[in-house]
């Protein structure tokens, strides 16, 4: 059996603990200025049924969001829950066109690392009604924008991850 280095440990920590953080700040109403217990009624995202949701909401997927906050505010997402990426293609006067890129571990997550990672939506694929991403498996799913030779995502806010959950059954 593989021993795990050190720099393993600690990313496979890192991990947890923003998960386990994230979890408790949506299930039980925590944050940064009141930690008192507030149990919420149900998760904004908690339907029997698999979801469509539009990253980035309104604003879609586009320079200058910070998308770790938007899948924050807007998780748990589920398992079948499907992630809509909307963005213009590119053109005369969109000359950094977005993509979607998914990111193999957490590592070239935190470090903008698109040498392994998957491009799952070029650049003409967002337009229109978008390109449809569905969560079918148990693990994180880190993405990320390849727009800007890797820009987009360096700067820290056109990359996010989520874990897909079980849906609770009511």
């Amino acid at each position: 059996m593989a021993r795990l280095t050190h720099a393993q440990v600690l990313i496979l920590l890192l991990s947890a603990s923003m998960w386990t953080i994230s979890m408790a700040s949506r299930q039980y109403g925590f944050n940064n200025t009141d930690w008192s217990y507030k149990r919420r009624p149900c998760p904004q995202n908690s339907t029997a049924t698999p979801n469509k949701i539009v990253v980035g909401g309104s604003q879609n997927w586009t320079f200058g969001i910070n998308y770790a906050d938007w899948a924050l505010k807007n998780g748990p997402f589920y398992f079948n829950d499907t992630l809509v990426f909307k963005y213009d293609p590119p053109s005369d006067t969109n000359t950094h066109p977005h993509s979607v890129y998914l990111l193999p571990n957490l590592w070239s997550f935190l470090k903008c690392d698109l040498s392994r990672a998957k491009v799952v939506a070029s650049e003409t694929q967002g337009g229109g009604d978008g390109f449809e991403f569905v969560l079918k498996s148990w693990q994180p799913h880190y993405f990320a924008c390849g727009g800007g030779a890797g820009f987009h995502c360096n700067n820290g806010t056109m990359k996010f991850f989520v874990m897909p959950m079980f849906r609770r059954r009511y």
